[in-house]
C-alpha cells in the first residue's frame, strides 16, 4: 500500500496544484482507473498491468 501511494504523489500529485477538491477527486479517480490498474505495469505481477493479471488469474477458473 506504502508503495501505490508513493506512485501517486510522484506521478500525479506532486505536479499538479488543486483549488477544488472535487478537481483533485476526479484527476485521482482517473489515475488509478485507467492508468495505475490499466496501464502502469507492476514488477510484482510479472510487469503486467493489474488489470491484465486479474483477467488472467479469474480466465484460469472459468476456462470451459
Amino acid at each position: 500500500m506504502e508503495s501505490f501511494w508513493g506512485s501517486l504523489k510522484n506521478e500525479l500529485v506532486h505536479h499538479r496544484r488543486y483549488l477544488i477538491r472535487e478537481h483533485a477527486h476526479n484527476d485521482i479517480s482517473e489515475y488509478i482507473e485507467l492508468f495505475y490498474n490499466r496501464q502502469r505495469r507492476h514488477s510484482r505481477i510479472g510487469y503486467l498491468p493489474r488489470a491484465i493479471f486479474a483477467q488472467k488469474f479469474y480466465q484460469q477458473f472459468y476456462i470451459a
